[in-house]
């Protein structure tokens, strides 16, 4: 038998990573990141190339820890995703834990701006609007929840606050976010401390960086939720930025505006959507309101309403119950009380409402003949209905919400292009989705540092945006060509998801003879043709 002998050749694993790769060169984030961050000379890694070592990690979708990188890049092609002469040991968790420090250090709001707004330009977008939302990434951590905060620092508090996640025994980090709506980009984040509300982290992004936001991004609208509505707020962004958000229900205005349109002729956009229009003077902005009924929604708010209706009509009924009950020294006290309690009722009515003598006797039993009674009380009787009115009132309300706009130019912003834009507000919240997916390496942190975290979750917001153009490349591609592409039912599609083409590279590898001639194995002519479609750096990268 022949003895076995060493082979001198390697197999890397490159997937969808190649991709992932271009994309942060076409964007030029490590370019952008060591442009604005002083490196050591005498270090092998760039803090640039060590964010999209990280990048490379979150986008491969192993939920790795950071400490752990070196062994997920052991079977990569390092060199060809990140730089000659990096090796997976290059990337430990000391080279990474430096590039975290450094990016605080120089703040990673700032640094975000920066390569955002070279990748809005390198992909050529042109939004109309910007979407804001935040959201919380809790852990199990107990960091600084217990410290007193200086106002200027430069560090947010990890601390309890309303829980997005649904665990609110444990500390959280806020994440507010800004949006694109034409490919999904995130064009602004920040951290902020667990507890921050909405609406004070939204009056601060506003008053701080709206100005700066919309000048390198060119975005007319701001667009976001009812926490943006608030009179401080509005006031503040009516002066430099227009606005398309809702309105809090709970604004008496805004009740009464919502009764109203109920009942008017509501003019349709279409089958789903109906809507009129009012204007307001609400927190002294003037706006356009766009009362907006939505069949999908009004047939999800049904289900409520006849809940609300039950509880309230139910606990509205036991009041009576127990005031019926009641004893009164006289009869005007007893029908002063009637009065004051009949003023709240919303759901029932009582019939024939009326005052009765009580007579008590000193002995059990029937009275006798001409037996004068101890004590006299008074009570309440009468019959309780519930309001069907109010019930019906209650059911043409349903679906119904308002949007708000400072934009009074019909021509500029049509009633329907209101609802339109406003809409767009789910790719943010899609951004917010894949941010929490448990496959993502940020879904749960594994630095012991807050500055760190601040750090790691302007990766993970960096991840998010080499994801969303990946994919607004494709799509707009495979358009502009009329090309398709096979979705996982193998029908044809020009809008694939990101995450389907990953999956679809899955098994592409990298075989490397003597160290030195290297071939990509096990391309498709699908596979060819989205990187012909994404262009010569997508080629190469698989060449």
């Amino acid at each position: 038998m022949t003895p076995l002998t060493q082979v001198n050749y390697q197999s890397k694993d490159l997937g969808h990573l190649g991709m992932v790769s271009a994309m942060c060169k076409e964007l030029k984030i490590a370019e952008t990141i060591d442009l604005a961050i002083p490196q050591s000379l005498d270090k092998k890694v760039s803090i640039g190339q060590l964010v999209v070592a990280m990048i490379l990690n979150g986008l491969g979708f192993f939920s790795r820890a950071l400490y752990l990188t070196p062994k997920y890049f052991a079977d990569k092609p390092v060199e060809r995703l990140i730089g000659a002469g990096i090796s997976a040991e290059d990337l430990n968790d000391d080279a990474l834990g430096r590039a975290l420090d450094k990016i605080h250090e120089f703040s990673p709001t700032e640094l975000y701006s920066k390569v955002a707004a070279g990748a809005v330009k390198a992909l050529g977008l042109k939004s109309r609007s910007g979407n804001l939302d935040s959201t919380s990434f809790h852990t199990d951590g107990e960091y600084n929840s217990n410290e007193t905060m200086d106002e200027d620092s430069k560090m947010v508090q990890v601390t309890k606050g309303y829980s997005r996640d649904h665990r609110p025994e444990l500390n959280q980090i806020i994440l507010n976010m800004i949006t694109e709506n034409q490919a999904g980009i995130p064009v602004f984040m920040q951290t902020a401390n667990g507890n921050q509300q909405d609406k004070e982290g939204f009056q601060n992004i506003i008053k701080d960086h709206i100005s700066e936001l919309k000048n390198w991004t060119g975005i007319e609208y701001l667009i976001a939720d009812s926490a943006l509505y608030t009179y401080e707020t509005i006031k503040k962004i009516n002066d430099q930025h227009l606005f398309i958000t809702r309105v809090p229900e709970n604004i008496a205005e805004a009740k009464t505006a919502i009764i109203e349109a109920s009942s008017s002729h509501l003019i349709e956009i279409n089958k789903n959507y109906s809507y009129v229009t009012k204007s307001s003077e609400y927190g002294g902005v003037k706006q356009r309101w766009l009362v907006v009924k939505s069949k999908e929604a009004e047939k999800r708010d049904l289900i409520g309403v006849i809940k609300k209706f039950s509880d309230n009509s139910e606990k509205e009924q036991k009041e009576w119950k127990k005031l019926s009950s009641k004893e009164f020294a006289c009869k005007e006290d007893a029908l002063k009380e009637y009065q004051l309690w009949a003023k709240k009722l919303k759901f029932i009515t009582v019939d024939k409402a009326d005052v009765i003598e009580n007579k008590h006797y000193a002995n059990r039993g029937k009275p006798k003949n001409e037996e004068a009674p101890v004590k006299i009380n008074y009570s309440l009787i009468g019959n309780c209905y519930c309001l069907l009115d109010t019930k019906k009132k209650l059911d043409e309300c349903t679906g119904m919400f308002i949007l708000a706009t400072n934009q009074l130019d019909e021509a500029s912003l049509t009633n329907e292009q209101i609802l339109q834009e406003y809409k767009s507000q789910q790719t943010v919240e899609r951004g917010f989705k894949f941010l929490k997916n448990p496959y993502f390496f940020t879904a749960s942190f594994f630095v012991k540092k807050v500055s760190r975290m601040m750090a790691l979750l302007m990766i993970m917001t960096l991840c998010l945006m080499v994801y969303a153009a990946i994919e607004y490349r494709l799509r707009q591609q495979l358009t502009t060509q009329g090309k398709t592409v096979l979705d996982q039912k193998k029908i044809s599609t020009n809008t694939p998801t990101a995450k389907w083409i990953f999956e679809c590279f899955v098994g592409i590898h990298v075989l490397i003879l003597n160290g030195m001639q290297e071939m990509v194995l096990n391309l498709n002519d699908q596979h060819i043709l989205i990187l012909n479609l994404l262009g010569e750096a997508y080629r190469e990268q698989y060449s």
